[in-house]
């Protein structure tokens, strides 16, 4: 499991991170205190609060690994 902080504090960003990872197989959670969200749930991504950076664990096979990370590059937080 890779673990990153990402920010998502717009509806476009949301929309497109959605999109950028939906492509692939791993499975993306969102973090946000004790709440814990599908990454790839728009729906679940407006529950959170996207004003801050959000913890992004991915559970992966190490085949995908660095595509996903040159993925969400654009999303990561500074």
């Amino acid at each position: 499991m890779l673990a990153v902080k990402i920010s998502l504090n717009s509806i476009d960003k949301v929309t497109s991170f959605v999109n950028d990872i939906s492509s692939f197989s791993a499975e993306f959670d969102l973090v946000s205190g004790r709440y814990v969200i599908d990454a790839k749930s728009i729906m679940g991504i407006f529950s959170l609060d996207i004003s801050k950076p959000i913890e992004l664990h991915i559970h992966t096979e190490n085949e995908e690994e660095e595509e996903i990370m040159a993925t969400i590059k654009p999303y990561l937080a500074e």
